[in-house]
């Protein structure tokens, strides 16, 4: 598998361990604690990567698609177009500006958290098959509209690294949520 490809299956593998190790440190019955009334809880940033995840899985399908018939091969080295280099930078964690979601993506964390981790962890599976199939293909010459914001489309490859990058973020939030309660 190309190298770049390996790195992003691996930072997918790397967000599931975090997200279990933060499951083993925060009891379950604390994870719908907000840390203050307007900071998300862990259970809602766990859901908001799930319904984020979620909506890019079809976009990364058709962008499978389209590469596949593109007949050309896999570049050397995937570069990120500038939307998908801005974005991805935008998102790493520290937080270093707030930014609203859109409706279809403010989490409603009611299910309980065993639920809400085996859904993180079966959405992981299915990005990173996405990730293998990827291999050999011209990814960064096909784009996807991006699910927060119809007027804003990035190649494939950039969306791959804005998902992990906005993992990191939201875990790194799940994380402060809980150093904060306990």
């Amino acid at each position: 598998m190309h190298p770049q490809l390996q790195q992003v299956e691996q930072e997918l593998r790397d967000a599931t361990a975090r997200l279990r190790a933060l499951e083993a440190a925060a009891p379950a019955a604390r994870w719908f604690d907000r840390p203050a009334p307007e900071r998300w809880s862990v259970a809602e940033c766990v859901a908001h990567l799930s319904l984020t995840n979620r909506a890019f899985l079809p976009l990364l399908d058709g962008a499978l698609a389209q590469a596949r018939h593109a007949g050309r091969p896999a570049p050397r080295r995937y570069r990120r177009d500038l939307a998908g280099w801005l974005l991805a930078h935008s998102v790493e964690p520290p937080a270093r500006m707030r930014v609203t979601t859109t409706a279809a993506f403010v989490p409603r964390a009611s299910r309980p958290a065993s639920e809400l981790v085996a859904e993180f962890v079966a959405l992981q599976d299915e990005l990173a098959a996405r990730v293998r199939a990827a291999d050999g293909l011209p990814i960064q010459a096909v784009t996807v509209v991006s699910p927060f914001n119809a007027s804003v489309r990035y190649s494939a490859w950039s969306a791959l690294t804005i998902i992990t990058a906005h993992e990191r973020r939201h875990l790194w939030q799940a994380e402060e949520a809980w150093r904060a309660l306990a």
